[in-house]
């Protein structure tokens, strides 16, 4: 059995078929970068360019990304908690089950991204732009939302919207 497994790798690599990299946590931040189940704890990553890597069920705990891009990104089941998110942009990203607890996002941008079941208690999303983002099933208790762009895309929530957009 275990011969035959081999084989088929072996065949695949001769036919040119490409086989799927491990993730590498150690490579620098770059578009398409796999981080998958990586732990990034702490980490300074100010500005960086993340479009469309593949971020499944990894940790930023008290991570500084002010200002970097996740445009496209695949995030599922991520770990933002207390991270310092200002002005980040997740546009069209995948962010279903993720955990921005007390996390900094004022100014960032959420346009058409998908939020289902993700978890915002006690973040600060002051002046984010949450336009077309999916929010079914999001948990926004305690969350600031004043000044938000909501998901229709014209209401701004008024000052002291807090756990909703009033």
């Amino acid at each position: 059995m275990r011969q035959a497994i081999l084989a088929v790798g072996v065949l695949f690599l001769a036919l040119g078929h490409p086989v799927a990299a491990a993730a590498e946590c150690t490579d620098p931040p770059r578009p398409d970068v796999d981080w998958s189940r990586c732990i990034h704890d702490r980490r300074e990553m100010r500005q960086a360019d993340l479009t469309g890597a593949l971020l499944r069920d990894t940790s930023f705990l008290r991570a500084q990304l002010d200002g970097t891009v996740f445009t496209r990104a695949d995030a599922y089941n991520v770990s933002f908690v207390s991270a310092s998110l200002v002005k980040a942009v997740f546009d069209d990203s995948r962010l279903q089950r993720a955990d921005f607890t007390r996390a900094d996002l004022r100014g960032a941008s959420f346009l058409q991204a998908d939020l289902r079941r993700a978890r915002f208690f006690r973040a600060n999303l002051r002046g984010a732009d949450l336009s077309g983002a999916q929010l079914a099933g999001a948990d926004l208790l305690n969350a600031d939302l004043t000044g938000a762009t909501w998901v229709d895309g014209k209401t701004i929530c008024r000052d002291e919207s807090i756990g909703s957009c009033r």
